[in-house]
């Protein structure tokens, strides 16, 4: 289905709050979340690292922040948070690569990446989207490659706190269990896909998975 044509959950759930997204994001302590995904990659440099979800690229320009050597490429359906990223690159001083695109249906060759991130964009996508999504992350990763992923739980993973109850009852969230998460990761074909850690935050508890892409001779079928 052409880009264009296909529905998405801007980067800020809508539009009109898009201008209130980094604000929100450093109120429920973003760059901590960041750091904390970014340091359980073990980046490298020279690697090729892949942001799907990107939003208005606060977790790209960090990583190519922190790690000048590696090659760093953000995606995001959403053209008006894409521009967003771009003029915090500028703005940083940081070169990054931002494309427009969707994380089922990703552009890219097979095995072009060493690292794939996302960042509390999963929950945005409905069940068929998340696998699909995964298949496509599997299918770019190196052998041996890793995914390392950022999202809140589901509605059993227990909430804390009124904002957090109030985000769990969104739709967005059906399917996100840490336990639907980390089989829909298994089934995707990934190797090792455990829980590494729950952090809280004001909107909820949030869970960091990690899965790697096995070498040929081990991988499970797709």
């Amino acid at each position: 289905m052409p880009q264009a044509q296909r529905d998405y959950i801007p980067a800020a759930g809508r539009d009109w709050l898009l201008p209130f997204y980094d604000p929100v994001s450093k109120l429920m302590g973003g760059e901590s979340l960041h750091r904390q995904l970014i340091d359980q990659a073990h980046l490298q440099s020279g690697q090729r690292i892949l942001e799907i979800g990107c939003g208005t690229g606060s977790l790209t320009t960090l990583v190519k922040t922190l790690y000048p050597a590696v090659e760093v490429v953000g995606l995001d359906p959403d053209p008006k948070a894409l521009d967003r990223a771009r003029r915090k690159a500028e703005r940083l001083r940081v070169s990054i690569d931002l494309d427009r695109g969707f994380s089922d249906e990703l552009p890219y060759p097979d095995e072009s990446y060493d690292r794939v991130l996302s960042a509390l964009m999963f929950h945005h996508l409905n069940r068929d989207e998340k696998k699909r999504s995964l298949h496509e992350i599997r299918r770019v990763l190196k052998s041996c490659g890793s995914l390392h992923l950022l999202d809140f739980g589901g509605t059993h993973d227990h909430p804390d706190g009124f904002l957090a109850h109030l985000l769990q009852r969104s739709e967005h969230l059906r399917d996100n269990s840490r336990d639907t998460i980390l089989t829909f990761i298994r089934e995707a074909g990934f190797a090792d896909a455990t829980e590494v850690a729950q952090r809280r935050t004001m909107f909820g508890r949030v869970f960091y998975y990690r899965a790697s892409k096995p070498r040929p001779s081990e991988s499970a079928p797709a």
